[in-house]
C-alpha cells in the first residue's frame, strides 16, 4: 500500500504572514519535508502510532508565534536530526525539540529511549542506553552510555546526586526546556550509512541522532534563581533567535547571558580531574546584532568539581545568534522565578547559512591575534588577551556602542564564567565584579578598570587581539597606576610579574595617554601627606571632589588598603603604624576615572 498524507490545512512557505493552518496526520501515512520551512498556524496532530512526520536536510517546524500552550497531539512522531560534535570522552549540551507521544495536548518529558539511530530516509534503530562508560555506534547500532545524562537545575555548585547536577540516565524525567548533557561515541567507531544527509551518520567525529516523539510548541518556563545556573537551551524543532530570548522584556530573572561548554576533545579520560574545559560567553547586544562571543579557556578541575588552574583558550571563533536544533546553554538567575521561551523567539534558520550564525560548533576560521573587521551585524568590539606565565590565555571584549553604560548592562556585559578561586586570572571590574565582556560608550577619554589575580609573582602579558567593526588606528593603552606609565598594546605588549595578590584598582585600559578635563588637574586638587610622628596618612580634598577610592600598595605592588566606599570629604585620615617602614604608593580614583598615584615613606617612630 502506498502511504500517504492526510492534512487538514498545510502550508509550506517563506512568509508568515495571513495564515490559519493545522496539521493532521492519519495513521500509517506520513508527511515528509526536505530542508524548508513548514508553518503550522495551529496545531500538529499525529494521530496513529505509524503517523510521522519527518524534517531531513534541516527542515524546520514553526508554529503560531500568538500561542502560548501548546495543544500538538497524537500517539504518532516528529522525526528530526542534528549532530554532536565529541567522542566518547566529552559532552555536547543539548535542548531535546521533542517529547513523549501520547494522544494527551501540550509538551511532555525527555529521555535518550526517544533517541534512535537513522538507516534510511525514514527508517531508523532504537538506540540502547548501556551501563558502561563509552558509547559506540557501527552501521548496526547505537549504544548511548546513559551515565553521562545529566540535567542542572538552578544550582551555584557542582552537586551530582542533589543540588545542581540531577542524574538522569535514560529516565524520561527531562522537562521540556531542560536541558541535558550526553557524551559521544568513540572515536575509532564509525557508522557510515548515507541517509541523505550532507554527511554519513558517523565518519569518527560527529554522532547523528534521529530524535522521535511529539513536538514540542508553546511557551515553555525553566526555572532559574538568584546568581544560580540553569541549563536549558533550544526546546523546538527550528532554530532559536537567543538574542529575541535573552532580550526579551519578560525575562527578567536572568542576566541576559548565555554560556556554552567547550571542553578539549583530545583528552582520553572519563576523570573529572583529567578534564580541560570551561564556558564561553555570550552577549547578544541588542535583537539584529550578532552578538559577542567570547571562548571558553580549558581550564582543569578538582575531585569536588571545583575550579583547579585557568588554561589556554579554546580559540572557538563562533556567531551564537541562533541556536541550531537541539543545543544547549547555560543562564544565570538574578531572582528566583522562571524564564520563558516563545513561539516569537523561534526561527527558520539553517546551520548551512553561509553567513554562519547557527552551529552546534565550528572551529575558528581565523587566528585569534589576527586583525577583523566583521560584518555589518557585527557589534564593533576590542578581543584584548591576556597571556599568564607564557602559557595561558585569558581572552575578554570590550563593546564599544552608544547604548552601553558605564553601570552593568543586562545583555550587553557578561560576568565572567570562571571561579574566584582560580590561582591567575584577568578580568574586567565592574561593579565589584568580574566580566569577560563589557560594553561602554566610546569616548577618547574613557577609562575602564581591569582585574587581575596573581599567585606566586605570575606574570601578564596584554594585547589587543582582534579589533571589529571600530576604527583600526585608535590607539589602545594599558595603563599602570603603579608608575603612572601607559603601554600601547594594539601595536605592541605589555608585560609586568605580579606578587601574589588582587590588583583591582591597579590597571585600566585607555585610548589616550592625557586626562581631558576642563577641572584642574588631579595632582593640584589632593595633597597627600604622610605624617610619621603621628603615624597618619592624611589626604586634603578642598574641592570637595567626588572620589571612588583611595587604595595603598607597598613598592612590590601589593594592595595593602582598599577603600571604595568614600564618602565625599575635605579630608581623608588612615592609620599607619602597623604597617612596615618602607616605600609605598597611595592611589585615589575620582568619579569620573582620573587617577592620581603618590609615593609615601612610612617610617614609624622608635
Amino acid at each position: 500500500m502506498n502511504k500517504k498524507i492526510v492534512i487538514t490545512v498545510l502550508i509550506i512557505l517563506f512568509s508568515l504572514s495571513n495564515l490559519c493552518a493545522q496539521l493532521y496526520v492519519s495513521n500509517n501515512s506520513y508527511f515528509y519535508n526536505k530542508g524548508a520551512l513548514v508553518y503550522v498556524k495551529d496545531y500538529v496532530n499525529l494521530n496513529g502510532a505509524n503517523s510521522n512526520f519527518y524534517l531531513r536536510n534541516e527542515g524546520q517546524l514553526l508554529q503560531d508565534v500568538t500561542k502560548v500552550a501548546s495543544t500538538n497531539t497524537g500517539i504518532g512522531k516528529l522525526s528530526v536530526f542534528q549532530e554532536g560534535t565529541v567522542n566518547n570522552y566529552a559532552y555536547n549540551y543539548w535542548c531535546s525539540p521533542i517529547g513523549n507521544a501520547s494522544a494527551s495536548s501540550g509538551n511532555e518529558n525527555f529521555g535518550i529511549t526517544m533517541l534512535n539511530q537513522p538507516t534510511g530516509l525514514t527508517t531508523f534503530n532504537p538506540s540502547n542506553a548501556i551501563t558502561g562508560y563509552d558509547g559506540t555506534t557501527s552501521n548496526a547500532s547505537l549504544n548511548i552510555a546513559k551515565y553521562w545524562i545529566w540535567k542542572y537545575v538552578a544550582s551555584s555548585v557542582y552537586d551530582p546526586g542533589g543540588l545542581g547536577w540531577i542524574h538522569v540516565q535514560d529516565a524520561s524525567t527531562v522537562f521540556p526546556g531542560q536541558g541535558f548533557t550526553m557524551k559521544g561515541s568513540t572515536s575509532a567507531s564509525i557508522d557510515n550509512t548515507n541517509v541523505g544527509e550532507v554527511a554519513v551518520n558517523n565518519p569518527g567525529s560527529k554522532q547523528r541522532y534521529d530524535f522521535r516523539g511529539k513536538p514540542n510548541d508553546g511557551d515553555i518556563s525553566v526555572s532559574v534563581a538568584n546568581n544560580n545556573l540553569t541549563l536549558t537551551g533550544n526546546p523546538y524543532p527550528s532554530a532559536l533567535h537567543v538574542n529575541a530570548f535573552l532580550l526579551d522584556p519578560a525575562n527578567t530573572s536572568c542576566t541576559r547571558v548565555a554560556y556554552y561548554w567547550e571542553q578539549d576533545k583530545t583528552i582520553a579520560s572519563h576523570n573529572l580531574v583529567d578534564y580541560r574545559g570551561g564556558y564561553g560567553t555570550f552577549t547578544p547586544v541588542s535583537l539584529i546584532s550578532n552578538g559577542v562571543y567570547v571562548p571558553a579557556t580549558f581550564d582543569s578541575y578538582n575531585p569536588d568539581g571545583t575550579f583547579n588552574t585557568v588554561g589556554s583558550s579554546s580559540g572557538l571563533s563562533i556567531i551564537r545568534k541562533y541556536a541550531p536544533i537541539g543545543q544547549g546553554f547555560m543562564i544565570k538567575g538574578t531572582a528566583a522565578g522562571t524564564v520563558t521561551l516563545k513561539n516569537t523567539h523561534r526561527d527558520f534558520y539553517k546551520e548551512s547559512n553561509p553567513l554562519n550564525q547557527s552551529q552546534f560548533e565550528r572551529i575558528s576560521n581565523h587566528s585569534n591575534d589576527q586583525p577583523i573587521t566583521g560584518s555589518t551585524n557585527d557589534v564593533p568590539h576590542l578581543r584584548i588577551n591576556t597571556i599568564m606565565n607564557n602559557q595561558f590565555t585569558r581572552q575578554v571584549a570590550l563593546i564599544l556602542v552608544p547604548e552601553a553604560t558605564d553601570a552593568v548592562d543586562p545583555g550587553i556585559d557578561g560576568l565572567s564564567p570562571a571561579d574566584e578561586n582560580l590561582p591567575n586570572d584577568m578580568y574586567f571590574f565592574l561593579d565589584n565584579n568580574r566580566y569577560v565582556i563589557e560594553g561602554v560608550n566610546f569616548d577618547i577619554s574613557k577609562r575602564i578598570p581591569v582585574g587581575i589575580k596573581s599567585t606566586n609573582n605570575a606574570t601578564f602579558k596584554f594585547n589587543v587581539a582582534n579589533v571589529i567593526n571600530f576604527d583600526q588606528n585608535q590607539t589602545v593603552y594599558m595603563f599602570d597606576a603603579l608608575d603612572n606609565s601607559y603601554h600601547d598594546i594594539k601595536n605592541g605588549s605589555y608585560e609586568v610579574t605580579l606578587p601574589t595578590g588582587i590588583y583591582n584598582n591597579r590597571f585600566e585600559v585607555t585610548f589616550t595617554t592625557q586626562i581631558l578635563s576642563t577641572n584642574l588637574p588631579i595632582k593640584d586638587s589632593f595633597a597627600i601627606v604622610q605624617n610619621n610622628t603621628s603615624g597618619q596618612l592624611s589626604i586634603s580634598n578642598p574641592n570637595l571632589i567626588e572620589t571612588k577610592s583611595i587604595s595603598l600598595y607597598d613598592i612590590n605592588g601589593r594592595l595593602i588598603l582598599n577603600n571604595n566606599k568614600i564618602e565625599t570629604k575635605a579630608l581623608y585620615s588612615f592609620p599607619t603604624s602597623g604597617y612596615s617602614d618602607g616605600v609605598y604608593i597611595v592611589k585615589i580614583i575620582t568619579s569620573d576615572n582620573q587617577n592620581l598615584s603618590q609615593k609615601v615613606i612610612i617610617e614609624n617612630i622608635k
